[in-house]
């Protein structure tokens, strides 16, 4: 079946060819009845191939392959194949080109098989199936593909606003992380080395030297001791009880 359109394309020509000593018919010339039922006969191949299954055996014809598998996705709205009921024919003399329109009676939709066929060569050029909606079908796949794409819009505005504001929440995190490592690092390195300890004391004694003189000279007064030789103060800090409790 890999052959079937060329051959017909072929019996098309020379039927053509033949066709100036049949009788005329008032819409359509012979020669223009001759392409209509050859493409007429197209769309019966092409459904019975898509029915079969072969289509892929057609993937080295171009044209075929194409029209092949657009009638098959046209099929979902077509529902199924009742039969072709005539169409519209047009010929480019100068251009050796017939435009073939063929109708189609589908169970749930109508379609048009658009078949523009070389005459020169008895080929196929291309095969385009239409299928035919309703106004208020086509008004409602309009609605839906335009509220599709504007909420699709929305939502990436929304995740883009998201990441956006996210940045100075990571930022903030990450501070703070750097802070707490830090301050933990300060800690164990007081806490392992007395000498930093010692270092630490000293310079708080070295901000409040006349205050520790004076809080040792009372000291050792009240000890009773001519000289604070005998004690070094290390460390002051501030009590936090209360003048009663003081007393």
């Amino acid at each position: 079946m890999k052959k079937l359109f060329a051959i017909l394309g072929v019996i098309t020509c020379m039927l053509g060819l033949c066709a100036c000593g049949q009788e005329e018919n008032k819409e359509l010339t012979p020669q223009e009845q001759m392409l209509l039922q050859m493409g007429e006969d197209t769309v019966s191949q092409m459904n019975l191939v898509v029915q079969q299954g072969a289509v892929e055996q057609y993937a080295n014809y171009p044209e075929q392959y194409a029209g092949l598998v657009g009638w098959n996705d046209a099929l979902e709205d077509i529902g199924k194949f009742d039969k072709t009921d005539g169409g519209t024919v047009e010929i480019n003399e100068e251009d050796a080109v017939a435009d073939i329109n063929v109708n189609v009676i589908g169970t749930e939709h109508n379609a048009t098989v658009e078949i523009v066929f070389d005459l020169s060569v008895g080929n196929y050029q291309s095969i385009t199936t239409n299928v035919k909606y309703s106004t208020g079908e086509i008004m409602l796949k309009a609605a839906m593909n335009t509220l599709i794409g504007m909420g699709t819009v929305f939502i990436v505005l929304i995740l883009i606003s998201l990441i956006i504001s996210s940045f100075g929440l990571i930022s903030k995190v990450e501070e703070k992380k750097k802070k707490k490592a830090a301050a933990a690092t300060v800690k164990e390195t007081v806490q392992a080395d007395p000498v930093v300890t010692q270092i630490a004391e000293k310079e708080e004694l070295s901000d409040d030297t006349e205050l520790v003189a004076v809080i040792a000279a009372a000291i050792a007064a009240y000890e009773g001791s001519a000289s604070t030789d005998g004690f070094v103060v290390r460390s002051i800090r501030k009590s936090n009880k209360s003048k009663w409790q003081n007393a």
